[in-house]
């Protein structure tokens, strides 16, 4: 009787009648009650050196399976070529067995990557004794189902990715490498998937690729900020790499790449506007309200004043308007609030900023005014007329100074962003924030921050990434140097800043010496108020 699924002998298909041996059911049901005994006795992998092998596990993927089977919640940090994948993959295979009807979501930024992984799983599968097997009802490369009801899927990670469908397990590989609308879109999508059930698992697995949203969630992790139970595993507990691995991988790559892709550092973008080490240590807080597009991080304040700085987009999904609202009442400076939408039109986005800045005791407005930006803040001038919107006037050489509302030739309702004003702004905003003088508040400011790198010569964000955020802050920073709004606050921050670093730099400079030539004050030549030199004649007794 052929028994094979489409002729494949290693897969069994449905209703296959299987007559278990007395040992055989003692097998089964210890590898249902424990999955590292299932792994351990009954996987095999393909190793690279040997081909098809049992998987040994190493003790760092025992704690790996034994985390994300006991918890709800769980995520990972682990280096380049470290089996994170293949140890995953056995717990999935392990749940889709001995868990009747259970629903598997296996995503990676790429499908091609997740198909590759689910056909490791499949592979797996294929080479585990029959009694062990369920029927196989589906077999594809983008999916698999079996005779108990338990269902496997492989796609790229997308804000698509699993919905309309209810998963018992969603397992997110190389989650650093999705980008971060990307990443954003597909929690806001999957968060009721998931918490539609009480047993329901998520499991994270990444090499760290920059400031993101994997950043994020490690992070509040290991804060206790989220509900994440966070696993981390040095490259020396992977048998095989001592420090003569460590010399040689560096000798092939660089210090940075080892560091990124096994030290498992959080590296942003080489060469960014702000130091990597500022941007590391830049904290951040969840914000007291948030909807998804306005975080609220400080209730306004009475007596305070407000900035709120504009970066206005077409209106496409690649771009994002937003804007940043500062309480420059006093140093340092705080971000109290952030709009970010690329959904939201040009001809709504002025209502949206007065609603908000008229509840921040009426805040100063500056709009960026390149391309459609006009739109905006002729909006807010004449159609809503809001009265604290700032002006710029043009001063032949001096370029664009800022002014309150007025009137005049060469004068503009925002600020035009021209290469004068983005040196000026990128400089100043730089040295604000690496010497503690704003604090950031916003994640999503953080991970633009990791990206906002030197091109040619000019700053601008990475291919794929943002800089929405950046541009508000470099407003900021051009602003903060204006005489207009030094006045306005009676801040002058580059003084400040001076005034701090005083000591220092007084201790760097050699101090001034003096000159003793043994003559006495009254025989020295001296200047009258004419410029004329007089010397002394003195007659000396005998």
């Amino acid at each position: 009787m052929n028994d094979a699924y489409l002729g494949n002998p290693n897969l069994k298909k449905v209703n296959t009648e299987i007559e278990f041996t007395q040992e055989q059911i003692v097998e089964f049901q210890k590898c249902q009650k424990d999955p590292l005994y299932f792994i351990k006795n009954y996987v095999t992998i393909v190793s690279l050196d040997e081909g098809l092998i049992p998987f040994k596990t190493y003790k760092f993927q025992d704690k790996m399976i034994n985390t994300m089977h006991n918890n709800r919640f769980s995520i990972y940090k682990l280096p380049r070529q470290s089996g994170k994948s293949t140890t995953i993959i056995s717990y999935l295979l392990h749940y889709a067995i001995f868990n009747p009807n259970s629903n598997i979501a296996i995503l990676a930024n790429k499908s091609s990557t997740a198909r590759d992984i689910l056909g490791r799983l499949q592979l797996a599968y294929e080479n585990l004794p029959k009694w062990l097997q369920q029927g196989v009802i589906n077999w594809n490369k983008g999916n698999i189902e079996l005779e108990n009801g338990s269902k496997v899927i492989a796609a790229a990670t997308s804000s698509s990715a699993v919905r309309g469908g209810s998963y018992n397990i969603i397992f997110l590989d190389e989650f650093a490498f999705v980008p971060t609308t990307i990443a954003e879109q597909f929690f806001s999508s999957v968060y009721p998937t998931i918490t539609s059930g009480k047993s329901t698992k998520v499991i994270i697995v990444s090499t760290p690729h920059g400031m993101n949203q994997f950043y994020k969630l490690w992070t509040d992790a290991e804060n206790g900020n989220n509900d994440y139970i966070p696993l981390e595993v040095h490259w020396s507990e992977v048998p095989g790499r001592d420090a003569k691995w460590k010399e040689e991988t560096i000798r092939n790559t660089s210090e940075s790449q080892f560091a990124s892709e096994f030290e498992c550092e959080f590296l942003g973008s080489i060469d960014t506007l702000i130091s990597p080490a500022k941007i590391k240590s830049t904290p951040y807080i969840t914000p007291l309200q948030t909807n998804g597009r306005l975080s609220i991080f400080e209730e306004p304040k009475k007596g305070h004043t407000y900035l709120c700085t504009v970066d206005v987009a077409r209106g496409t999904l690649k771009d994002y308007s937003a804007f940043i609202i500062f309480d420059v009442t006093d140093l340092p400076y705080k971000v109290v609030a952030t709009f970010r939408d690329n959904e939201i039109k040009p001809i709504l986005f002025p209502e949206m900023i007065a609603k908000v800045c008229t509840q921040y005791n009426k805040a100063h407005i500056l709009v960026e005014v390149n391309d459609i930006g006009a739109q905006i803040s002729d909006g807010l001038h004449f159609e809503i007329e809001y009265d604290n919107l700032l002006m710029t006037t043009q001063k032949g050489r001096a370029g664009q100074i800022l002014g309150a509302m007025f009137s005049q030739r060469g004068s503009s309702l925002g600020v035009r962003m021209t290469k004068q004003i983005k040196k000026m702004g990128t400089a100043n905003i730089k040295a604000i924030i690496e010497s503690d003088k704003l604090v950031i508040n916003d994640f999503n400011i953080v991970g633009e921050m990791s990206t906002y790198t030197r091109k040619n010569q000019s700053w601008q964000a990475e291919e794929g990434c943002n800089d929405d955020y950046m541009t508000c802050l470099v407003i900021l920073g051009w602003v903060a140097n204006q005489r207009y709004f030094k006045e306005m606050t009676d801040r002058n921050i580059r003084a400040e800043m001076y005034r701090e670093q005083e000591k220092l730099i007084e201790q760097d400079m050699a101090p001034f010496g003096f000159v003793d030539d043994g003559t006495p004050e009254e025989e020295k030549p001296f200047s009258d108020e004419y410029g004329t030199v007089w010397h002394p004649v003195v007659r000396k007794g005998n």
